[in-house]
């Protein structure tokens, strides 16, 4: 029995789930564009915990959501689950964002692409078929008023997460859609969780970063 921990961190949304065997057994997720990772994410994980009525010692693995994302929300998702594997000596197991927020849209055709909005007209994205099965790897990439006419020409595009909404501004055509409300969660993390701890499939707790996508830039006000 596999009780397995997991930290979505990505995006302004801070998720922490248990789960045991693939299957969601508590979760606690506030998404604000504040940014309050730091402050919320150790309550939460007692507070799951509590809610389960599961200590620490008990938990088999940590998984966290790897990005892209946010560079600071990445940092502190990935630091935790770094520090409870080093101290409780578990696994630590990553998985993909952007397919986690794929799995949240059901579709019997075409294609999902999840997108996290990036710097002015940037998203961080990739494809995926109505299996979930990568189409495209993930990219950033400049939105631009022929984005994804090869996808739409051939039958429905659903434009998810917080970078459809740039895209609703200038992409239109009758076979896009959009649904800026999708967001990363913990929650959609359990069955790839467990498939990856069911191999073995782990990560080398000193040496694993996030998938930063690009590098982080510190933008500073000059001065004048």
């Amino acid at each position: 029995m596999a009780l397995i921990l997991q930290l979505e961190t990505a995006s302004t949304n801070c998720s922490v789930s248990l789960s045991r065997d693939g299957v969601l057994i508590a979760c606690k997720e506030h998404n604000s564009a504040s940014y309050s990772h730091s402050e919320q994410l150790h309550v939460f994980i007692r507070e799951v915990l509590e809610e389960a009525g599961v200590t620490m010692t008990e938990l088999q693995a940590i998984a966290v959501s790897k990005g892209p994302g946010s560079y600071t929300g990445l940092r502190i998702g990935v630091s935790t689950a770094k520090g409870l594997c080093y101290a409780l000596d578990i696994p630590l197991i990553s998985t993909r964002t952007l397919r986690g927020m794929a799995l949240q849209k059901k579709i019997n055709n075409g294609v999902i692409i999840p997108m996290l909005d990036a710097r002015r007209m940037e998203v961080y994205m990739a494809v995926f078929d109505s299996d979930y099965k990568e189409v495209s790897p993930t990219k950033a990439l400049v939105i631009t008023a022929d984005a994804f006419q090869e996808y739409a020409e051939k039958g429905p595009v659903y434009l998810i997460g917080s970078g459809a909404t740039k895209c609703k501004q200038i992409l239109d055509h009758p076979n896009l859609y959009f649904d800026d409300e999708v967001i990363p969660s913990s929650i959609t993390m359990c069955g790839a969780a467990y498939q990856k701890f069911e191999k073995d499939d782990f990560e080398d707790v000193a040496y694993f970063e996030p998938y930063y996508l690009k590098d982080f830039i510190l933008q500073t006000k000059t001065k004048s």
